[in-house]
């Protein structure tokens, strides 16, 4: 349930955002190495938040 509520939607953000940046002030770098680059943005921070928020997150553990 956590992934759902934290991880996938800050994944979306943070991809959102790479892609803006880079479509905006690198503009020379290839739109293949902008694709690599926003999926592995993702991917990182998709597995920071997996270990950054709580699992249970409305128990009294």
């Amino acid at each position: 349930m956590r992934a759902l509520k934290f991880i996938i939607p800050i994944m979306f953000v943070v991809g959102g955002f790479g892609w803006m940046m880079l479509s905006k002030n690198h503009q020379e770098v290839p739109p293949v190495s902008r694709v690599y680059i926003t999926i592995g943005a993702m991917i990182v921070s998709g597995i920071i938040s997996f270990f950054l928020f709580p699992k249970n997150e409305g128990g009294k553990n």
